[in-house]
């Protein structure tokens, strides 16, 4: 059975004179396409009910798809605010991934309509946020705001994976949502690399190193330059 994550950490926060806790995680960094999608929640903590209301809360790996979309919503209800930021493929592979999920979650942040007096995160740190941050190991297991974050982050960039398979389609995009699973690899393999596909990493940079596939990219390129 999943525990669900608990606001001890949180409560403690708020009896510090922190009101306004904003928690955050992301989605997506090991995946070899698609975007890396960070989500900001703040929560009610002054309500005595709020661990009742989100009850089942936990890190959005340990649920199911359709348990995931019903507990999004319910974090959608309750919640104070809720920000999404997206890094994309190409800054992945300019910039690198923590830069990239740093600059969603920074994006998720700003995106906030109330403003967030401390932060709570999973390992990430944003050195450039002028803001209190309580990074903590696996935060997304044991912190409901980051719990919730996860979630909605989860659930957003699998939408948003959904999309891509539309635009995109032979890939799976809609089933392994950009994750390096065998299926996966066999069509990287079989039909070549998309423009959303992060050619950074090792498994499609091995693949974009062939010349066969050189002038596919350059052809996508050019694409995207007059898209």
């Amino acid at each position: 059975m999943v525990a669900a994550a608990t606001l001890e950490l949180e409560h403690m926060l708020y009896q510090q004179g922190y009101r306004l806790i904003a928690g955050l995680d992301e989605a997506g960094r090991g995946a070899w396409a698609g975007p890396v999608v960070a989500a900001a929640v703040i929560l009610p903590l002054e309500r005595p009910d709020l661990s009742h209301l989100l009850d089942g809360i936990c890190d959005s790996k340990q649920l199911a798809p359709p348990v995931r979309v019903r507990l999004a919503q319910h974090i959608r209800d309750v919640a104070l605010a809720i920000g999404i930021g997206v890094g994309a493929p190409a800054l992945i592979d300019r910039e690198g991934i923590v830069p990239a999920t740093r600059h969603a979650m920074t994006q998720a942040l700003r995106r906030l309509r109330i403003t967030p007096e401390a932060l709570v995160l999973d390992y990430v740190r944003l050195p450039h946020v002028q803001l209190p941050q309580y990074v903590r190991p696996h935060a997304d297991a044991l912190h409901l705001c980051v719990a919730a974050a996860s979630i909605i982050a989860k659930v957003t960039r699998d939408h948003l994976m959904g999309l891509l398979a539309q635009r995109y389609p032979g890939y799976g995009f809609a089933e392994h949502k950009g994750y390096g699973t065998p299926d996966h690899r066999r069509l990287l393999v079989q039909q070549g690399i998309t423009p959303i596909h992060r050619r950074s990493f090792a498994p499609v940079r091995t693949l974009a190193e062939q010349p066969g596939f050189r002038a596919q990219l350059d052809e996508f390129d050019n694409q995207e330059d007059t898209g």
